[in-house]
């Protein structure tokens, strides 16, 4: 059904490989780097800095890759990100000693700069390129995309820095950015839109992002979610490690092995997300819901094949409701809007992220992770009972369809 699919939508294949391509080689770069800056400098704060520059960005790029997004050619800001991020993957390679680690620093800045815009660009392009009525599909396959490149690219980007060394995933990750851009410059976008210039567009204020949300109580839902889940999803983020290291002393196999398991549940996602027809939006609430219940279950659970189970049905649950509620906003959102909109939403999901991450890092120093992982699931079921609850209230006030 995959591969049927994508060979009807030949433009939408396209894109879905050059993300794949572009996520793996980056995956392969920041497995190798992480593992280069703890060889160099023996501490573990060169690479909390390291994630930090990877997620700060977000903050101010994520919104200015989205108006433009919806002022310029799409298919331009994507094969210009690419391109220019060539030269920055392959600046690693010149990374030897401590004295280089501000290349590392630099780079991974602008790489991250380049993922900002091209994320809500990328977004923004996906309602061109496939017909309204296939958008859950389409969404169901980015949740399969993301699977693949957890499942290949951090494991497949551990064994070749092992076996070639770090400077062979820093070449993969060049030559990635490179083939990626050449695939996005063979899509034909629809000859009415991608032909639209910025003479046509007047800029994007936030005034009109607001009424937009004002008008849309799910698209209200779904920024409450950005805006909360993220800050839960960082205690996750943190303790897949904690948990193979230290709780199950599975050692970095453990890492790549509860990594590969959310990538299995992302992919198999797609096989429920797929079918379904309606209620998009309470079908997200309710995978939150359940994703906090296998959270709680896998703070208790002593056994790591019982880990690796739950942490596979977590990621099937969760890629459901992503499909769900990106599905929300693309019929919710005019396209004119739609860059704006996902650089709007990646500034908050990202800025909540990374705090949420830094405030686990720092709770680890006096919560057991069992525990922080229970507070976590709570946190998933308490928020999802208040969105279900918020969005029968607005929507029992002012009737809307989902």
């Amino acid at each position: 059904m995959v591969f049927s699919f994508l060979k009807e939508n030949k433009q939408y294949k396209k894109l879905f490989l050059a993300g794949m391509i572009n996520g793996m080689g980056d995956r392969f770069s920041q497995v190798a780097v992480l593992a280069m800056l703890l060889q160099i400098t023996g501490s573990g704060f060169a690479v909390g800095i390291t994630m930090a520059l990877r997620l700060l960005p977000f903050l101010i790029f994520a919104p200015i890759g989205g108006r433009l997004a919806d002022r310029f050619s799409r298919k331009g800001i994507l094969v210009t990100t690419d391109l220019a991020r060539i030269l920055f993957a392959l600046s690693f390679l010149l990374v030897n000693s401590k004295e280089d680690i501000w290349i590392v620093y630099v780079s991974s800045f602008v790489l991250a700069v380049g993922e900002a815009i091209y994320a809500p660009t990328r977004k923004a392009s996906i309602p061109r390129l496939v017909q309204k009525k296939h958008l859950l599909k389409v969404n169901s396959l980015e949740q399969v995309m993301v699977g693949i490149v957890l499942v290949g690219g951090a494991f497949s980007g551990g064994v070749v820095s092992y076996l070639f060394g770090p400077n062979m995933t820093f070449w993969l990750n060049g030559i990635s950015f490179l083939a990626a851009g050449w695939l996005i410059s063979t899509i034909t976008f629809p000859e009415k839109k991608e032909n639209e210039t910025n003479q046509h567009h007047e800029p994007v204020r936030f005034s009109a992002l607001k009424k937009i949300i004002m008008m849309s109580v799910p698209l209200q839902i779904i920024l409450l979610c950005e805006f909360l889940i993220p800050m839960i999803n960082g205690i996750d983020n943190v303790l897949i490690s904690v948990y193979a290291v230290e709780i199950y002393k599975l050692g970095d196999f453990g890492v790549g092995l509860f990594y590969g398991a959310l990538g299995i549940g992302l992919i198999t996602s797609f096989s429920v997300a797929n079918r379904l027809k309606k209620h998009y939006l309470s079908t997200g609430l309710i995978s939150l819901m359940l994703e906090g219940v296998l959270l709680i279950l896998l703070s208790k659970t002593h056994f790591p094949i019982l880990a690796f189970v739950i942490f596979c049905f977590t990621a099937f649950v969760a890629g459901i409701g992503n499909a769900c509620f990106d599905t929300v906003l693309m019929n919710e959102i005019s396209d004119e809007h739609q860059g704006s909109m996902f650089g709007l939403l990646a500034t908050i999901s990202n800025t909540m992220l990374g705090i949420s991450m830094f405030l686990a890092g720092s709770a680890l120093e006096f919560i057991e992770p069992r525990l922080l992982g229970f507070i976590g699931g709570i946190s998933f079921i308490f928020v999802s009972l208040f969105l279900i609850f918020t969005f029968t209230i607005k929507k029992s006030r002012y009737p809307a369809n989902e």
